[in-house]
């Protein structure tokens, strides 16, 4: 049986990064169970489609994600990713 999740990587990236605007692509992997790589193409991707702005300090990098932006998913455009993001980080308590 094939496996899927209901959430892509790239929202799974911008979730987590959103939630602790200071963490390493490393650090994401692990998270997600994933490799660096692959996050840090992720990362990329989200920045230059407007997602994802990353500052360097240091030698730490810090990232803003722009909540107002449409999600990319055809019949969703009028769903901002802040709206995504909101239910991604919701804990049942």
């Amino acid at each position: 049986m094939a496996q899927w999740t209901f959430v892509t990587s790239h929202a799974a990236v911008l979730a987590v990064i959103a939630q602790h605007g200071q963490i390493t692509a490393r650090e994401i992997a692990v998270r997600l169970g994933m490799t660096e790589r692959p996050i840090r193409r992720i990362i990329a991707d989200l920045g230059a489609a407007g997602y994802l702005k990353k500052n360097r300090l240091g030698r730490v990098n810090t990232y803003q994600v722009n909540h107002e932006l449409p999600l990319r998913r055809l019949g969703l455009h009028e769903i901002e990713v802040g709206a995504l993001l909101q239910v991604l980080t919701l804990r049942k308590t």
